[in-house]
């Protein structure tokens, strides 16, 4: 595990972006996929009784068929089909499943056929409070590299959709997550020169302690400019009761695609 988390952290550190995609084209709609294991995907993972280990069912709903139209950007930062699971390289320590960004992907698409090639930028990482994606973190520094290496390729940076905060879900944490958030989301527009870079959150509806409560008030709280919400709170979990299952997975997908053309599309 450890081999493999230093290859993850090495190969996201150098080089540029391989220009053009499989189709011959770039993406000119990219966006950020960020937070933890929700937005990485854990739809359809179940845990192997003979084994006991999780492993992925393999089912792919129709609302996240790959379509050359959908890029992603691997971990060697060449842009490549997307398909689920579409975290597989980027939280490599975890089993990835149906997550959000492939029916926000379709959804976009099915709603706005004109909008071109979306280049998708997977860079969420399973079990990470927001103390992991404070400035001059790893995971910072990642989301970061990648997000510049994906506009080297001539498309723009659309959005960036947030999903995380089920492991600041304890006392402490909890308190201090509005500030630790609204610094994240401040600092990663001014290190991308895009002040004003559109972010959509999507607020917890499960979490590993007993302030799920306050993590919600936090993110249903933030008052920055272009930062809009989709709520988690109804969708259907996994018997872990933590990750959601692969119909909410599609459920949060779409909810965030809404967002993203009632609210930032012109």
């Amino acid at each position: 595990m450890f081999i493999s988390f230093i290859f993850f952290v090495f190969v996201l550190g150098v080089g540029n972006v391989i220009p053009g995609g499989p189709s011959g084209h770039n993406p000119n709609n990219i966006f950020l996929l960020a937070g933890q294991s929700n937005m990485a995907g854990r739809g359809g993972v179940y845990n192997d009784t003979k084994t006991s280990l999780l492993k992925w069912d393999g089912k792919v709903p129709p609302q996240c068929t790959l379509t050359p139209n959908i890029l992603t950007l691997s971990l060697n930062k060449t842009w490549d089909i997307a398909r689920d699971p579409l975290h597989k390289e980027i939280d490599n320590l975890k089993t990835c499943g149906v997550g959000p960004g492939m029916p926000f992907s379709n959804e976009m698409l099915a709603r706005r056929p004109d909008l071109g090639v979306i280049g998708l930028v997977p860079c969420a990482i399973g079990g990470t409070k927001i103390e992991k994606w404070q400035k001059g973190t790893t995971l910072y520094n990642q989301l970061v590299d990648r997000a510049r290496a994906a506009r080297e390729s001539g498309g723009n940076i659309r959005a960036l959709l947030w999903y995380q905060g089920e492991s600041d879900c304890g006392e402490q944490d909890s308190m201090l997550y509005k500030g630790r958030l609204e610094k994240f989301f401040n600092d990663v527009r001014q290190d991308l020169n895009s002040p004003d870079l559109p972010i959509i959150l999507v607020v917890i509806s499960a979490g590993e302690g007993n302030f799920l409560r306050n993590v919600r008030d936090a993110q249903l709280s933030i008052n920055l400019k272009n930062v809009v919400h989709v709520d988690a709170m109804g969708l259907t979990l996994l018997p872990d009761r933590l990750h959601l299952d692969t119909k909410s997975a599609v459920n949060i997908g779409q909810k965030l695609a809404d967002s993203f053309l009632n609210n930032f599309y012109h």
